[in-house]
């Protein structure tokens, strides 16, 4: 039944590359902010689940 569907829509194609070319830009935008963050930040935050807030 969907290769019935998807042999009428021409142009599939497109669909593909689009979804795989916004996943790897996602991921490479999110190595890029990660790889440029200061060691100082990384620490902070590694440490946040760790610690005892009361409130």
């Amino acid at each position: 039944m969907f290769k019935q569907f998807s042999n009428l829509i021409d142009g599939k194609e497109i669909y593909l590359l689009s979804s795989m070319s916004i996943f790897v830009l996602f991921f490479l935008i999110v190595g890029a902010i990660i790889l440029m963050m200061k060691k100082d930040e990384i620490e902070y935050m590694s440490a946040l689940p760790l610690k005892d807030n009361d409130l």
